[in-house]
């Protein structure tokens, strides 16, 4: 779980709903092919990218579980909430919950900070809690600000969180959110949207900022002092329009991964077998209801 951890340190203030760069690529994306189609042909966000960029697993057991009646489904058959307070010592006020799903701001509140002298039992509920939090980076919806009790039956094994793949799972997200918003009706954009931001830095030269050379663990870290100011919004959609359109095959970087200066940044376990072959598969992504 080494990549959640560093996702959380990366400083998401540059990122906007709506941020003309995104924006302007999110409307080359085709639902039907998973691919953003570009002047000199279609590319794509790859679990390779996924590894690499953030550090997730991609390989191992897949997310997922039941949303509509999560209820029955809970541990022993205990009340969601009675499961909620053994798990993390505490329920959080009516006025906090909606549903099945808890107020950002109660669980920033409540585990912001774990007391400097805590036991083992504390540590585990202040993990389950950062954990959870860290769910709403990784599947963000639109709201951005509650964060469902489903991950309940994934925190109480603290010891088994590394070996489901989360980096495949949130790429399905990521694809179904971009694949909602194509709809001409849809205004807002859900999912792992830093990803794809990485993903245009590393991919487009021309569009990264300037100063950012140094290269760490994930990849994504880069980037993580960048934070731009003045506004996104109106016409610079227009310019990031334009200035795709004029893209030629030479500005895009087909084998971002076969540099030096990349590679001796890379995790080993990144570099096993196990992990390189899921690159060349055709097959499923699941999280949850969502299969890509």
């Amino acid at each position: 779980m080494a990549g959640l951890y560093h996702l959380a340190r990366l400083n998401d203030r540059w990122f906007r709903l709506g941020e003309a760069l995104v924006s302007a690529f999110v409307e080359r994306w085709r639902p039907e092919t998973h691919t953003f189609h570009m002047p000199f042909g279609e590319c794509t966000i790859t679990l390779q990218d996924v590894a690499y960029q953030l550090g997730l697993p991609v390989d191992g057991s897949y997310v997922s579980g039941c949303l509509s009646e999560f209820y029955i489904y809970i541990q022993g058959g205990r009340p969601a909430w009675v499961w909620f307070q053994e798990l993390l010592g505490v329920v959080p006020p009516p006025s906090q919950v909606q549903k099945y799903a808890v107020n950002c701001s109660w669980f920033q509140e409540t585990f912001g900070e774990c007391p400097k002298v805590a036991d083992d039992e504390t540590v585990r509920r202040y993990a389950r809690a950062y954990i959870m939090m860290l769910g709403t980076q990784l599947f963000a919806d639109k709201s951005g600000n509650r964060i469902h009790i489903r991950w309940l039956p994934y925190v109480a094994r603290l010891e088994e969180m590394g070996t489901y793949s989360w980096g495949s799972a949130a790429l399905a997200w990521l694809y179904r959110c971009m694949c909602r918003v194509a709809n001409r009706h849809v205004v807002k954009l859900a999912g792992l949207l830093q990803l794809l931001q990485f993903w245009i830095f590393w991919r487009f030269p021309r569009f990264r900022p300037e100063g950012y050379e140094t290269f760490s663990w994930p990849l994504a870290s880069r980037w993580s002092g960048y934070n731009p100011s003045g506004s996104e919004k109106g016409p610079r959609v227009q310019m990031w329009r334009l200035r795709i359109d004029r893209l030629q095959d030479r500005e895009f970087i087909w084998m971002l991964y076969t540099t030096l200066d990349v590679l001796q940044d890379v995790h080993p376990e990144a570099l096993e077998p196990r992990h390189m072959a899921l690159w060349r598969y055709v097959t499923s992504l699941i999280y949850f209801a969502v299969t890509e």
